[in-house]
């Protein structure tokens, strides 16, 4: 019988972990009909562990045979002021079906216990054996995404929305704003994600916010763009207007490009927009809650790195 430990990843497993996103991810939809997330080198694939030990260092956890000393599995999970996010969780295909994944999540279900803090996570609505995973352990689905992807023309986008003249890039100087803007509208706080993105010492990441007529914030869309992610988010804006704005701005930084964003289901009118723009939906995805939630005033846009539902 096969006999595994958990332990913190080190920096040596990284390139470990890496293959174990990139073949996990891609066997599952390969096996249900789907191309593959992620192509080219898995070495790409390693951006995760890169960005979540810059901001959470030896805040993954492994799980590793004891007898050939290879990863089983992994998962991160990503602490914060008024939560605990779980972030990106994989298990090797030759492990599947062997409780892995149940005993990393209740390994970070015990530490978001122990910090008094609700636990809270992105999940794809079309893989249900992750979705009966987490609504076994407690997790409640508290609002639907879909995501939408599209092929951004070199020239960017042919016309602009109403608002994207408010749109400005962010700066370390709104860094606080954007963390209360967020408590505000979503209930939760991350200050040190935002100042992680606007600083991008990686020069993948870019950051815009928009700004009322008395100067206030409005919104922030975050995007990154790596061979390992491409993607807007997160993002979170007062109404749909603004988030169309910031959308628009942040497609149009990534020209010639194909990001993912997720937009709530709830939000007619911005997904009319996006269809407008030639966007075309993917996937599905909830954000669940084990523990306290209060549901957001704002549009919010999240995205998997970092994860916050």
């Amino acid at each position: 019988m096969t006999t595994l430990s958990l332990r913190a990843m080190t920096r040596d497993d990284w390139s470990e972990v890496a293959e174990l996103i990139y073949v996990s991810t891609n066997t599952w939809y390969r096996a249900n009909g789907k191309p593959p997330i992620f192509t080219g080198d898995p070495a790409n694939t390693e951006l995760f562990c890169a960005v979540y030990e810059a901001l959470d260092p030896g805040c993954c956890v492994v799980a590793e045979n004891e007898r050939t000393g290879r990863l089983a599995g992994s998962c991160f999970y990503h602490p914060r002021e008024t939560h605990v996010s779980l972030g990106i969780m994989n298990v090797h295909p030759n492990y599947f079906g062997m409780g892995v994944a149940r005993r990393l999540l209740q390994f970070i279900i015990a530490i978001a216990e122990a910090q008094g803090k609700p636990l809270r996570l992105v999940s794809s609505a079309m893989n249900l054996d992750s979705f009966s995973l987490y609504t076994r352990a407690g997790f409640v689905p508290r609002a639907a995404y879909q995501d939408m992807i599209l092929r951004v023309p070199e020239s960017g986008l042919p016309e602009t929305p109403p608002g994207y003249e408010r749109v400005r890039a962010a700066t370390a100087a709104d860094v606080e704003a954007i963390a209360d803007l967020e408590r505000e509208l979503g209930h939760i706080r991350r200050e040190k994600d935002y100042r992680y993105f606007i600083a991008n010492q990686d020069g993948i990441w870019h950051t815009s916010v928009i700004e009322g007529a008395d100067g206030r914030l409005d919104g922030v869309l975050v995007s990154v763009a790596h061979p390992g992610s491409n993607m807007l988010g997160p993002g979170i804006c007062r109404t749909q207007e603004d988030a169309a704005a910031l959308i628009c701005a942040e497609l149009n930084q990534n020209r010639g490009r194909q990001p993912v964003w997720l937009v709530p289901v709830t939000c007619d009118s911005l997904v009319q927009q996006m269809y407008k723009w030639g966007a075309r939906n993917c996937e599905l995805h909830f954000a669940q809650v084990r523990g306290a939630w209060t549901p957001p005033t704002g549009v919010v846009m999240p995205t998997f790195l970092p994860e916050t539902g």
